[in-house]
């Protein structure tokens, strides 16, 4: 993260951090709150003891007193309470990536190795932190060496998150099967998508296992959407605006269940950077708008899908036996080319698990292993 300071008027009793060439200002009440004396907070969980939403409004600093050779104040305050303030302790409020990777946007040109980990590293702190942070930066991981037998993909999933089961089972199977109630269990191409748009939550996290792969076809597909949203960004700006801001329905249907959820094609995070998109040709209906916003609306959706398709963007390789690719679902979008369910048999295992998981379990685990 960039690298924050911070500095005292003694005159005014004011801290301030300088972080990112601005002067910011630290409230009375957002230092207040920030207490760390073990009276109002817990040292075990981080939880306060006390409620911050009862705090008066119109607190103010009476004093600032710096700790001699360390980076501590103690600040009194006008409701009579004095504690003792780690600095170190504010740094988490200015990493907006609150203490994982920087995402790195790739295309397809990429070196395949840097998503490359051994299933047998992954039974290590250090491994299983090591292909995290990959994940993390780049949203995919290609894990290698994972045995060719059933239920490996859970144990694979449950090494970075608990399951997420959904309507489809704890996992699914991926095999040609006539009359299936997605696209996904025959033999046509399917085109770069995310996974359940018409769920809330949309699955954060897709693993896939292949244990056979017996044709020529089937070729996997994998798009990072960070780069794809760039590059329409560039070209159609107001698109881009358009694509997420205006909700879109999304839909599964079967004679067990009818899914349906609104959602923006394009996801944006807290901090209004791209996270990724809700995109899937197959479920997806154009918004109610005026038919010239609909227009550029469509337009950006498009060239949305020409971008996704575009071998500068597409990576498109085979999934070996004992290979599994594991992917943020709604970052990193995945498809496959169409086979011949007669030359062979094709049989992949699937699961899903929530994105926070291996963002807490990396934050959690650096710390471990830098103890």
């Amino acid at each position: 993260m960039k690298k924050v300071t911070f500095s005292i008027n003694e005159e005014s009793n004011t801290l301030f951090a300088q972080f990112d060439g601005k002067d910011i200002e630290l409230a009375a009440l957002w230092l207040r709150e920030r207490c760390q004396d073990e009276q109002h907070l817990d040292k075990i969980s981080k939880q306060r003891f006390f409620d911050p939403h009862q705090l008066p409004n119109d607190l103010s600093i009476t004093k600032i007193e710096p700790i001699a050779s360390q980076e501590k104040l103690t600040i009194s305050f006008s409701d009579g309470y004095t504690g003792t303030y780690d600095l170190i302790e504010f740094h988490a409020d200015f990493d907006v990536w609150d203490g994982t990777p920087v995402s790195k946007p790739w295309l397809s040109n990429i070196d395949k190795a840097n998503f490359s980990v051994d299933f047998d590293n992954l039974k290590s702190d250090q491994g299983l932190l090591n292909a995290l942070e990959i994940f993390l930066a780049y949203g995919l991981i290609i894990v290698n060496g994972v045995p060719e037998r059933s239920n490996a993909v859970i144990e694979v999933a449950e090494l970075f998150g608990n399951i997420r089961q959904t309507n489809f089972g704890k996992h699914f199977e991926v095999y040609t099967r006539p009359n299936s109630n997605d696209l996904a269990y025959r033999s046509v191409s399917l085109g770069a998508h995310t996974d359940n748009p018409y769920r809330d939550p949309m699955p954060g996290v897709q693993l896939l296992h292949c244990i056979k792969n017996e044709t020529t076809g089937g070729l996997s597909t994998l798009v990072d959407s960070l780069s794809v949203i760039e590059q329409l960004r560039k070209e159609d700006p107001y698109g881009v605006e358009l694509l997420s801001t205006v909700p879109v329905r999304y839909r599964h249907f079967d004679q067990d269940i009818d899914l349906i959820e609104r959602r923006t094609m394009v996801k944006l995070d807290s901090a209004k950077r791209v996270e990724g998109v809700a995109y899937s040709p197959r479920l997806d209906f154009l918004p109610l708008l005026e038919p010239e916003q609909l227009k550029t609306f469509h337009r950006a959706r498009q060239r949305l899908g020409q971008l996704f398709s575009d071998p500068r963007f597409e990576w498109r390789f085979k999934l070996e036996p004992g290979q599994l690719q594991m992917f943020h679902n709604t970052r990193v979008l995945h498809g496959r080319t169409s086979f011949d369910p007669n030359e062979g048999y094709r049989h992949l295992q699937g699961a899903y698990i929530d994105l926070d998981e291996p963002k807490g379990r990396y934050v959690a685990l650096k710390r471990k292993v830098s103890v």
